[in-house]
């Protein structure tokens, strides 16, 4: 890999680091505040909210200027984010705030990629990058969980700042100052990131065209025969990956009794199963057998199902573990693919927001249910039967379609394989 490739590994490691341990903190803020669960439950929402409203912008703005910069900007966004939170604006607003700065940050990190690296390089590279992400998650979640317990928060209170009142008394205000430090490294690195020479692509004279530009690139994946297939499964996954997060907490809540700091180990146990899943995937997948691996979706379901039957965290641990390979090593794959298609049918910022537009719709419209369930008395035991069932019925959908056109794809499979020997041959 090129030497930028490990800069952007490492901004993204620690943007997605802070993160992850903000979400258990905003939690901990809630629920020390009051707040009742539909609230809670609330914040996966309100962090996808920007990626859907601001989807059609942010991918001509991450192809318009470096991508290093857009993600220093991006960043910026997310640290007002957390200051916002720190001095008393509603966790939810300010967590909206941080989701704006990851809306613009996701698709200048994940197009550079195809800046940066030959099509034969994508899979080993997402399969890297998204296993250092799901390491973040993991530390992040664990992060989270231990600076709003009793011991480091405890700690971090105890410090006083001469002359200076900071008005920080309780432990997820400690856990938030923190963090800002975070984000302030991921900014450093963004600052080092280089620049791959591509051309850019201006931002036209009225933003609103973009609108019609966003809904024909939108179309075009979703018409594309391969596109449709890869765009599908990455929705589906993150849609409910991305609401599981606060479902197992609930779960780890009322099947286990875990307060906070406990229940966020076991997030972190379901990252690293997606992160071995993700590594190995890198290794042992090409892009031109990504739809090989559309059955393990149906399996992915099937098992957050039988999470229910669960009771022992020791048998509970490496049925997680399972759960999150089986996520990892599907999703690799069909990222690349998504994105080997997206760059050369519309370009990779504006492929990567419309792959975030789909994604994070999914999550918004699968965690406003359940919210909304979660207020109307849905228990957590529930949502996990009803997210199982939606994960294995659209995966058998997606695998049957993939079948019945199983001819036509062969070919742009075929297409696939010959790009990526060109790419070995010639580097």
């Amino acid at each position: 890999m090129k030497r930028g490739f490990y800069t952007i590994m490492s901004a993204q490691f620690f943007s997605s680091l802070a993160d992850n341990a903000l979400f258990v903190a905003a939690v901990q803020l809630l629920r020390s505040g009051g707040a009742p669960e539909w609230q809670q439950a609330a914040l996966v929402p309100m962090f996808a909210l920007f990626y859907v409203v601001l989807a059609p912008f942010v991918g001509a703005f991450a192809d318009a200027l470096p991508k290093g910069q857009v993600m220093l900007y991006s960043n910026t966004i997310k640290i007002v984010g957390c200051v916002m939170m720190l001095f008393g604006t509603h966790p939810l607003m300010a967590y909206a705030i941080v989701g704006l700065g990851a809306a613009a940050y996701s698709p200048a990190k994940y197009g550079i990629l195809t800046e940066l690296l030959p099509a034969s390089q994508l899979v080993k590279a997402n399969g890297w990058i998204e296993g250092l992400t799901i390491a973040s998650i993991i530390l992040g979640v664990l992060l989270g969980g231990q600076l709003v317990g009793p011991m480091v928060s405890g700690y971090l209170l105890s410090f006083d700042l001469p002359l200076l009142d900071t008005g920080i008394a309780t432990a997820p205000e400690a856990a938030i100052s923190v963090l800002i430090l975070v984000y302030i490294v991921a900014a450093w690195f963004n600052t080092r990131i280089p620049k791959t020479g591509v051309p850019m692509r201006p931002l036209p004279n009225r933003l609103v065209s973009l609108l019609p530009d966003f809904w024909t690139c939108n179309m075009r994946l979703w018409r594309d025969r391969l596109g449709q297939i890869s765009l599908g499964t990455t929705t589906l996954f993150w849609g409910v990956s991305g609401n599981l997060r606060f479902i197992v907490l609930a779960w780890a809540s009322a099947a286990l009794g875990y307060s906070v700091t406990q229940a966020s180990a076991l997030v972190g146990v379901v990252a690293i199963g997606t992160a071995v899943g993700a590594v190995a995937a890198s290794l042992r997948m090409r892009l031109d057998q990504a739809t090989l691996v559309l059955p393990l979706g149906i399996g992915m379901g099937v098992l957050v199902i039988l999470l229910n039957f669960i009771t022992n965290v020791w048998v509970a641990a490496p049925f997680l573990v399972l759960l999150g390979g089986l996520g990892g090593f599907l999703v690799v794959p069909m990222n690349a693919l998504l994105q080997h298609r997206g760059h050369n049918l519309m370009g990779a910022g504006r492929s990567i927001a419309v792959q975030n537009f789909n994604e994070q719709a999914c999550i918004l419209g699968l965690g406003a249910f359940y919210s909304l369930s979660t207020g109307m008395g849905l228990s957590a035991f529930g949502a996990i039967t009803v997210f199982g069932v939606v994960v294995a019925g659209f995966m058998w959908l997606i695998k049957r379609w993939h079948e019945r056109n199983c001819r036509e794809h062969a070919a742009d499979i075929a297409n696939l394989l010959e790009i990526a020997r060109h790419d070995n041959l010639h580097g």
